[in-house]
Order: structure tokens, then sequence, then C-alpha cells
């Protein structure tokens, strides 16, 4: 029992919950995103979480996410401890859409794009024949403006996406083509973080990925995944998708055209389709963007701000920022999709 001595007595007075911790929500309205902030000097968040384990899981669930503030989490390492109190099976990061570098054991650094530059909502990996459950990120480095991590609860965007739309992407699934080489994109060293390129046709054929080699430095990789998925908990579908990440139409209209310039459709990093290999067209995307746009939340990175999210709940993107800025992130539970079509061809 957690106890406290007040002055002039010897009588144990016990702790409850608010002696310790805030609550509040990112969006009360929409019940979207519990804080916990503390209000003891000090407080460990592995402790904390270890002591309040369902409380973190049902918050998970029910709010799509959770702001730790205010508690002593000193660096890497401790955020590694705090996120393994919660799930202990921290992953790899396999098959990169983004240069990031590991700075802990299976702790890495944020996207490492652009500042200058928006990172549109998005689910971690849904690109992916499997992605984690779970994200977690960490402020090291908050900030000098802007650099807000933006939050979208994917329950309240899917129900905005309009039917028609939803049909013709689960008709078919989505298709994403890839180029990697050292010019324009990821090498294929980097995205699969191997040298081999035999561990790189073992991976694509058995996640189902189509792939070509070009030459020694450059890979193309065509695959189908999902539009939508089963929450595997609560059951509810969910917009599940990169397709407005990685179709062209996300690109500024300068760089689009200068690449389409240079190496053709067929060339270019990355693009998305329709299962089927039909184009998908930019107006379908514009409304999806605008369902994101109206549902995003945001709040101001403070240093030691530990921001847990359901991965399947929860969308997180990037503003553009100034100065310095550190965020690092993990994932965990990892969730393998066991309904793809497998599309395999050695090339």
């Amino acid at each position: 029992m957690s106890t406290s001595f007040t002055a002039g007595r010897l009588r144990p007075r016990q702790l409850n919950s608010a002696d310790w911790v805030e609550e509040s929500l990112l969006d009360s309205e929409g019940d979207y995103l519990r804080i916990f902030e503390a209000r003891q000097p000090g407080l460990d968040l592995r402790e904390w979480i270890l002591h309040n384990r369902e409380r973190v899981d049902s918050s998970l669930l029910r709010h799509g996410g959770i702001l730790f503030r205010g508690f002593a989490v000193s660096g890497p390492e401790r955020f590694s401890q705090a996120v393994q109190a919660v799930s202990p099976h921290l992953l790899d990061y396999l098959e990169r859409a983004a240069a990031r570098q590991e700075v802990a054991h299976r702790v890495f650094t944020s996207t490492e794009f652009s500042p200058d530059g928006w990172i549109p909502l998005h689910h971690e990996m849904s690109y992916s024949h499997n992605w984690p459950t779970r994200i977690h990120f960490y402020c090291e480095v908050a900030p000098a403006e802007q650099g807000r991590t933006p939050l979208a609860d994917e329950r309240r965007v899917t129900a905005l996406i309009p039917e028609a739309i939803k049909q013709r992407f689960l008709a078919d699934g989505v298709c994403y083509v890839r180029n990697y080489g050292p010019e324009i994109d990821l090498t294929w060293q980097e995205g699969f973080q191997t040298q081999s390129r035999d561990e790189v046709e073992t991976y694509c054929r058995q996640t189902g990925t189509q792939w070509t080699w070009v030459d020694d430095q450059h890979l193309n990789t065509r695959q189908v995944r999902q539009a939508m998925v089963r929450h595997p908990q609560t059951g509810e579908g969910l917009w599940f998708n990169h397709a407005h990440m990685f179709h062209i139409s996300n690109m500024p209209p300068h760089l689009a055209e200068a690449l389409l310039g240079e190496v053709g459709e067929q060339g270019l990093p990355r693009n998305a389709y329709y299962g089927d290999g039909s184009p998908i067209d930019t107006e379908v995307l514009e409304v999806i963007r605008a369902a994101y746009r109206s549902q995003t939340r945001s709040f101001e990175w403070r240093r030691g701000d530990v921001l847990m999210l359901d991965n399947f709940i929860s969308v997180h993107g990037r503003e553009p920022y100034s100065g310095e800025r550190r965020i690092l992130v993990a994932m965990t539970d990892l969730h393998v999709h066991q309904s793809e079509q497998k599309h395999t061809r050695e090339g």
C-alpha cells in the first residue's frame, strides 16, 4: 500500500490515484486520447504502469492512445523500460519506408524527413503484410517551433469516408509499387535491413510481394494489401492503408512533375493503385485526406513526454518544424494479417 505521513503525525495516509496523476482527455467531446500527468516529482513511469496495467490497456483501447506527461523518463533506455512494462516484445523495423537510426535496442529515431515538410496522418506500416499493434513515442528534445505530432481517431475518420469509396477499395485492395535505389529513395539494403539479395527474395516470397531486380542497386517491388482491417480486440472495421501517402498526388506538384519527366511513372520511388492495377483518382484520395484533416488533433511536445498509440485506432503524422527536434519511436505487439492475397513472382 502506498502511504504518506502528514505533518505532526505518524499515522499513514493511503494515496489514491488523484494524488499520483491528474487525468484528462485531449479531445473530451470525441473521448479521444487519455492524458495522465504526474503530480508527484520524480514519479517513475515504468513503476506506475506496472501498478496500473489494466488502466493503461483499457485506456489505449477506449481512447486510442495515452499521453504520459511529467513522469521521470530521462532517456532512451528509460523510455524502453516504460514501453516494455506495457508490451514486453519490442519490434525491429523491416520493409522500411523512411530512414531511421537505432539509438537503443529497438528504439529508433522518428522519420528522418526534411523538417520543412508535412508527414500526413497514417497508420504505421499499413502498406506491409504485418505491422505493430502499438506504437510509442518519446520526446527527448522538444521542437522549438511547431513540430507537433498530429493525431486522429480512425473510428471517426472511417465513418466519414463514403461507402462507395470503401467498396471500390474493398473489392481489390491497394497495390503499392516501390523502386529502391540510391538516387531517389531508400536503397534496398536500407529498406530491408540486409546486404543479401537472397534474404530480400525470401522476405518477398513469404509476404506475397512481387520483385524485379533492375540491376545490383535497383529493386522494383509490387504488393497488394488490405484497404480496411478489423481491430483484433473490438472487431470494428477500420480504414487502414497507405494509398493517400504513397500515391504520386501526395508529392508537391513541382516534384511530381520533375520525377515523372526524369524516370516516368514506372520509375517513381513509390506509388499506389487499386489492387487490380487501375489508377486511383486524385479526387478520391482528396476525400480521404479531407476526412483526416477534419479529425486532426494535436498537442505541444514537452521534454520527457511519452505517447502510446493503438496503431489500429490512431493515426499520426508530423508538422514541419525549425530548430532541434528529437522524437524517438518504439513498436510492439506484431500483428500479421491473415487474409493476404499472395501474388509472387521472381524476376
